[in-house]
């Protein structure tokens, strides 16, 4: 029996990639939020970080800041949404029973 090789896009990739570098979580704590192998995301971040070192990296400006963290604010409060409509699901589905 072979094993199977997941493929992933490049797009899952980088945004993989950029929950590492640019919200500061570590590789570890997304490879298991994602369901990947930690040394897998670290050889993505890795490559991203390699790339950019051709490149300037330019520091967010205020409205870049602030549209940042309005937009981490509303994903944490669509996650905490989420939870709670798989929550209310799941009571429904064991009381349907």
């Amino acid at each position: 029996m072979g094993s199977t090789r997941r493929a992933f896009t490049e797009e899952y990739k980088a945004s993989a990639v950029e929950f590492v570098i640019n919200d500061g979580r570590s590789v570890a704590d997304v490879a298991r939020s994602i369901g990947v192998h930690e040394m897998t995301l670290g050889k993505w971040v890795k490559k991203a970080r390699d790339a950019q070192d051709g490149e300037p990296v330019r520091p967010l400006n205020e409205d870049e800041r602030a549209e940042l963290e309005r937009l981490r604010s509303e994903n944490r409060r669509l996650k905490m949404e989420a939870e709670f409509a798989k929550k209310v699901a799941a009571w429904f589905a064991k009381d349907q029973q």
